[in-house]
C-alpha cells in the first residue's frame, strides 16, 4: 500500500470501510507530514492538529457508513469552521473564530469527514501576488519551491499535491481552483454557480463566487 497521505479519496475511504485502515492512524500520519514539511510549503494557515484527532476517534468509533468518514480534508482561510479563526489572510481578521461550521463545512462533517486546518490564500481571495511582507506567508509550489501556486486557493492546491491533506474545500470566483490545481499538479473543479451552498464564506463577489474543491 503507498504511504497513506499519497492514497487517493476513494482509495482511503475503501480501506476504512474494510477496517484496513484507521481514521486516526490517516489523521495522524497527515499531521506528522504537516509538522514536517510545511515549514518551507506554508500550505497552511492554522493547523487544527486536536480537533482532527478527535474528529478522527469519532469517525472510528461510529461513521464508518459515511462516504468520507476518516477523511482529512483542509478548507481554504476564508470559509468558517467553529472554534478555528478564519483570517482570510488579512490582519483584519486575525483573530476571529466563527462559533457555527459554513455550510459546506457542516456538509462535510456531517459525511465523516476530518478537519485538519485552514490553507492559506492570497489576502481577501483578491490579490495575485503575496510576498513574504505580508500577514500570511506565501504558499510554496511543492514540486518547485520558487515556482507559483497559482491564484488565490494556492494553500488548498499545495497541501493536496504534496500530501498534506487529502483534499481541500476552496473558492473560486476567476480562476482561483483552477490555476493552484493546475500549477501544482491536481484536479480543481469549479461546480456550476450556487451547487454548493456560500454560507460561513467571506466574499469575493457575490455574482462570481463558487465553492469547490481540489483533490489528486
Amino acid at each position: 500500500m503507498p504511504e497513506p497521505y499519497y492514497l487517493s479519496v476513494a482509495e482511503a475511504a475503501l480501506l476504512i470501510r474494510k477496517g484496513d485502515l484507521s481514521p486516526v492512524d490517516l489523521t495522524r500520519a497527515h499531521l506528522e507530514r504537516i509538522a514536517r514539511l510545511d515549514s518551507r510549503l506554508n500550505s497552511y494557515i492554522t493547523v487544527a492538529a486536536g480537533m482532527a484527532l478527535t474528529q478522527a476517534k469519532e469517525a472510528t468509533a461510529g461513521n464508518q457508513g459515511e462516504p468520507l468518514c476518516g477523511i482529512p480534508v483542509s478548507y481554504k482561510d476564508l470559509i468558517a469552521a467553529a472554534g478555528i479563526r478564519t483570517t482570510a489572510a488579512s490582519r483584519v481578521y486575525e483573530n476571529w473564530i466563527s462559533d457555527k461550521d459554513a455550510y459546506v463545512v457542516t456538509r462535510m462533517r456531517d459525511r465523516g469527514a476530518v478537519t485538519l486546518g485552514k490553507a492559506t490564500l492570497n489576502e481577501f481571495a483578491f490579490s495575485d501576488a503575496t510576498s513574504d511582507e505580508d500577514f500570511v506567508k506565501p504558499a510554496r509550489n511543492p514540486w518547485n519551491l520558487s515556482a507559483s501556486t497559482g491564484l488565490s486557493s494556492s494553500g488548498s492546491a499545495v497541501a493536496v499535491a504534496a500530501g498534506l491533506a487529502m483534499a481541500s474545500i476552496a473558492t473560486d470566483s476567476g480562476g482561483s481552483i483552477r490555476m493552484p490545481a493546475s500549477y501544482c499538479g491536481v484536479t480543481g473543479l469549479k461546480p456550476t454557480y450556487g451547487r454548493i451552498g456560500r454560507s460561513g464564506v467571506l466574499p469575493l463577489s457575490y455574482s462570481c463566487d463558487h465553492v469547490g474543491m481540489i483533490t489528486r
